[in-house]
């Protein structure tokens, strides 16, 4: 998928470049033709202009000068004179076939492809002539600025293709990270649903085995039950994932007293710590309002807290801690006592499905929990991260204030 993706947006580009190559250099070339066609009929315009003096170019002025003659005609049409200082005008069969030819036409200007001359006709009744211009030099400039154009075109196409080649692998790394991201989510939640899936199934067949009383499948009802109930939780909060990456909750956003609902969210969680033998303190500033969604706001607290509560020391204390922040922002802070988290932890611990210690999968940790945490607080316009020092784990919450 990644390969066709780059390679249609590799062939997206070079369509562009390539047209607008075409463009450019097609323009380039047709506005020199017509530059050049432009100048060689206003040279022989001018050259009509003055009858008396054909045979005398150096007195052109500024005009541009190219290999040229004219014919003098009478007032038959037959050939009276010629001058111009490019030609061998002495054949005369020559002369008279080129008269014909241009008087053939209805057009005064022209361009006669046999001798590879343009023409321009003077119907003066009194001084009718003929002005033929060479277009030998114009025609090999528009030759050299084609092999021009087309070796330009050449190059820049192969320099374009190089850009995009690299460009592609820069413009598809999200893409390619998210698809890596996503296969790696289906795998983490197949392997977290396969494990209860086989207890659930294991426990059922011994349920059913006449080799056991009714203790021993009350016992084996009770396991599936439980493993039933750890699936729900998974699922729910792969599904609470999956509605956070996806909801549109600036929408739903709302001013918020972000003090109380922090105070609010301790409480259920102050006879939690207790009876884990835990400490649970606080120091919260009063009036600090954000603009967000009071539900997922709130999710974040109890993610935190809850996460503090799970991975903390035996005794440990944990605090909690809201204050004004830099300029028009708050800081939400949950520092715990635990196991210090490494470098390569803090680094991953946001991510779906890590877990820092693994043997916590059992207990209703999924790894999720965090991920959620950090799209709420993304959507929010906010910040969160962790550290670890002093002998505690550290969460920060950085919002924009209301």
């Amino acid at each position: 998928m990644i390969k066709k993706l780059r390679f249609k947006f590799i062939i997206i580009n070079m369509s562009i470049v390539t047209l607008m190559l075409a463009v450019i250099l097609g323009l380039v070339f047709y506005f020199t033709r017509a530059n050049l066609e432009t100048e060689s009929i206003r040279m022989m315009q001018g050259i009509a202009a003055q009858p008396f003096q054909l045979s005398v170019p150096d007195e052109l002025g500024e005009d541009v000068r190219l290999p040229f003659f004219t014919i003098q005609l009478g007032p038959g049409g037959e050939l009276a004179a010629t001058g111009g200082g490019y030609y061998d005008l002495s054949d005369g069969e020559f002369l008279r076939s080129l008269i014909q030819t241009a008087f053939s036409s209805p057009k005064r200007l022209g361009v006669i492809e046999e001798y590879n001359l343009r023409y321009y006709r003077s119907d003066s009744p009194v001084n009718p002539c003929l002005v033929f211009s060479d277009m030998s030099s114009e025609r090999a400039t528009l030759d050299s600025l084609m092999k021009t154009c087309v070796l330009i075109g050449c190059l820049g196409f192969l320099l374009f293709l190089g850009v995009s080649i690299l460009l592609s692998k820069w413009a598809i790394r999200p893409v390619e990270q998210a698809w890596k991201q996503q296969r790696q989510f289906v795998a983490d939640a197949s392997h977290e649903l396969k494990t209860p899936l086989t207890v659930i199934m294991t426990n059922a067949e011994l349920a059913q085995s006449p080799d056991y009383d009714e203790e021993g499948r009350q016992r084996f009802l009770s396991s599936i039950l439980t493993m039933s109930r750890q699936m729900r939780g998974l699922i729910e909060e792969m599904l609470q994932l999956a509605r956070a990456d996806q909801a549109d909750t600036k929408a739903a956003f709302a001013p918020v007293d972000f003090s109380k609902l922090t105070s609010d969210a301790l409480l259920p969680f102050e006879p939690i710590f207790f009876e884990a033998g835990l400490t649970l303190s606080s120091a919260i500033s009063d009036a600090i309002q954000v603009t967000g969604n009071d539900a997922q706001l709130r999710q974040v607290v109890e993610i935190l807290l809850d996460n503090a509560q799970k991975y903390s020391q035996p005794g440990g204390a944990t605090q909690v801690s809201l204050k004004r922040h830099r300029k028009n922002h708050c800081l939400l802070t949950v520092a715990n006592q635990g196991e210090p988290l490494s470098p390569e932890a803090l680094k991953h611990i946001f991510e779906r499905f890590y877990r820092a210690d693994q043997a916590r999968s059992r207990t209703g940790s999924f790894g999720l929990g965090l991920s959620i945490a950090e799209t709420i607080v993304t959507q929010h316009q906010g910040k969160i991260w962790a550290e670890s020092r002093e002998g505690r784990n550290w969460f920060y919450v950085e919002l924009p204030c209301a």
